[in-house]
């Protein structure tokens, strides 16, 4: 007998899981060791080491050119309110800015995954100061050198 239509009648044979959508095998980031406030003696080792595991685990995405892009845009912006401080509160929504431009990648073919996403969006909510811009960027640069490793070919 064929199954009427309607909504929630159907099956989806994907796959297990909740709604029958198949799961990813990619972990899901740990932020809640990234803390650009108050800078633990493990965030530019420990911490940026697990996040850059965890998104370097997704071999269909965030490619390293992709990340470098970022990561070249946050150095210029660091450069830029180290050299003008008090100009920070005019930078700050171009700053924050990166959280549509890292949403846009992901949303483009999935140049980026949703951990890289997530993990933009919680230092970006958090840089309010120059003190964090920088922590900031050290943090991604640390996250980078920890990428590479993880991904030498790439």
């Amino acid at each position: 007998m064929a199954q009427q239509g309607g909504y929630g009648n159907r099956r989806d044979n994907r796959g297990g899981g909740r709604g029958g959508r198949e799961r990813d095998a990619t972990p899901t980031i740990d932020t809640g060791g990234i803390d650009l406030k108050s800078i633990s003696p493990e965030l530019f080792d420990d911490v940026a080491r697990r996040a850059a595991r965890t998104v370097a685990g997704n071999r269909k995405s965030n490619k390293p050119t992709q990340l470098r892009k970022f990561y070249d845009e946050i150095v210029m912006w660091e450069t830029k309110v180290a050299m003008h401080p008090d100009r920070f509160d005019d930078y700050l929504p171009f700053i924050r800015m990166l959280n549509a431009k890292v949403a846009y990648a992901k949303g483009r073919n999935n140049l980026v995954d949703e951990n890289y996403v997530e993990m933009m969006n919680h230092c970006l909510r958090q840089v309010d100061s120059d003190r964090t811009m920088r922590v900031f960027k050290l943090f991604m640069e640390a996250f980078m050198g920890f990428y590479k490793l993880e991904r030498p070919k790439d």
